[in-house]
């Protein structure tokens, strides 16, 4: 396995540029990436960024705007280079100048290929994809370091190790793609410095993903953010992308001198995922995580969230997207935190309409009676058989383990009631006078736990771990008692 590029770090690569229809055009210039300014490629010289036409021979019009461009190749330090979605930030063209000189131009891409070139994201020539995120490795609940420290007579001596073994691969197959968790570890490495030396060795944990045949970028990149989501509903938090590192398919890999293969080609992906991973930032801390790989085996957790997250795909963005992109008003999270328990009860497939069809069929056609029929049709539509947000809520609150539920919203018919209300004065008065920020607050933090638990519920997690995450989790247990504060009808709290 190469290095990988880390989408946390730096990098600028020099060589010649072209389009892909004007290969015998190159320019030379400088791609450059950070994680704060993305992907911006310096030309000496220029791509025609005009718009024209020719509507007639000899006529050429020149229109506003500017192109872009969907593919720009490169080749730059012994690799080929693809940069997607271009459009030009800024340059310099010069008509009639006093002195002839190259022109400039900056151009913005959203996506580098290093290592491979492609026609486009849609593009099927990869056969593996690689990916790392952020507190995969505990996640994990394995590595291949292990230490341990030496003392006699109940005091430390002074003696210790740090030893490295390999740790086994764990795989499974879903619907004809191979999932595996690997390690890759470096062999100890001891730095002299002026004053002291360091000894270091590092273990990082990634998931390879082999299709059944040859995939794309584009499905590269749909795969990574299944691996990223996986872990931030593991973590209760965003956790960012750290690489991805994709294997060139080749129908006729080279050989090695002897008739060995050589390695396979491989490319790093550069692009803006929904949160960036900082390789070098602090791991989670271990009591803030909802599972690992010890309490549901990889070879459990990976089909049943792979099956889970495409029927639930909407719920879950949603319910994620309060950590990946927290709104700053509290009323932006009301809206996506009931909108999320919503979709979730329709991905469910919950079967609970409030009138029985055959009942509910009659009572509409008796209705549809009373109606002038120059009104009747838009009437129809409005009459439907669905449950409401409350009904929805109160589905939800029965999935999970109902001891956990007990600890978490101990009062289910308020919690129901008044974010029903909070949602729908929103939604439809543009306002919500009937409630406190502090309420509408724990609304959203107890709606947001109710679709986590029921997540979880659905990739097997079992009832004595639910229990023990609504007591113990520090996030769940701090909603437990807003819910207890803001949530509980006054009756009750008498």
């Amino acid at each position: 396995m190469n290095d990988p590029l880390n989408l946390d770090e730096s990098g600028e690569w020099s060589g010649i540029w072209w389009l892909p229809d004007e290969p015998d055009q190159p320019l030379p210039g400088i791609l450059r990436y950070s994680p704060d300014d993305g992907l911006v490629l310096s030309l000496i010289g220029a791509f025609e960024d005009r718009i024209v036409s020719t509507p007639s021979p000899g006529l050429t019009v020149f229109h506003k705007g500017s192109r872009t461009w969907d593919v720009i190749h490169g080749a730059a330090e012994r690799r080929e280079i693809s940069l997607l979605d271009c459009y030009q930030s800024g340059g310099e063209r010069t008509f009639g100048a006093r002195v002839k000189s190259p022109d400039k131009q900056t151009v913005v891409a959203g996506t580098a290929l290093v290592g491979a070139h492609v026609s486009g994201e849609n593009d099927s020539i990869f056969s593996a994809a690689e990916i790392a995120v952020e507190d995969l490795g505990l996640w994990a609940a394995s590595s291949a370091l292990e230490g341990s420290v030496g003392a006699a007579e109940g005091r430390l001596d002074g003696t210790g190790s740090i030893s490295v073994k390999p740790v086994q691969t764990r795989s499974v197959v879903v619907d004809g793609t191979e999932f595996l968790l690997q390690h890759q570890h470096t062999l100890p490495f001891f730095e002299q410095r002026k004053g002291d030396t360091i000894g270091r060795m590092r273990d990082t944990a990634f998931v390879r993903v082999v299709p059944r045949t040859p995939f794309s970028l584009s499905s590269a990149r749909e795969t990574a953010s299944l691996v990223q989501d996986l872990i931030s509903l593991a973590t209760y938090q965003a956790a960012g992308v750290l690489w991805l590192q994709l294997e060139v398919a080749e129908v006729d890999p080279a050989l090695l001198p002897g008739g060995r293969p050589a390695p396979r080609r491989r490319a790093n992906v550069l692009y803006s995922p929904s949160a960036l991973g900082r390789r070098s930032a602090k791991a989670v801390d271990h009591h803030r995580v909802f599972f690992t790989c010890e309490s549901i085996p990889f070879e459990e957790v990976m089909p049943r969230w792979n099956e889970a997250r495409a029927r639930l795909e909407a719920a879950t963005r949603m319910i994620l997207g309060l950590h990946y992109a927290p709104a700053r008003y509290v009323e932006n999270n009301l809206l996506t935190a009931a909108g999320a328990a919503e979709v979730l009860h329709r991905g469910l497939r919950i079967d609970e309409k409030p009138f029985p069809r055959a009942e509910f069929k009659a009572m509409r056609e008796a209705m549809l009676e009373q109606v002038p029929e120059s009104h009747r049709e838009r009437f129809k539509g409005i009459i439907r058989n669905d449950p409401t947000l409350r009904d929805r809520l109160y589905a939800l609150a029965a999935r999970p383990d109902q001891d956990a539920i007990a600890l978490l919203v101990p009062d289910v018919d308020r919690w129901a009631q008044r974010t029903t209300q909070a949602r729908n004065d929103l939604a439809h008065e543009g306002k919500t006078p009937n409630h406190r920020i502090e309420e509408l607050a724990a609304v959203v933090r107890t709606t947001e736990a109710v679709v986590i638990l029921n997540l979880l519920h659905e990739l097997g997690l079992p009832a004595e771990r639910q229990i023990e995450l609504v007591r113990k989790h520090p996030q769940l247990r701090a909603t437990a008692s807003v819910a207890r504060e803001w949530l509980v009808s006054p009756d009750a709290a008498s």
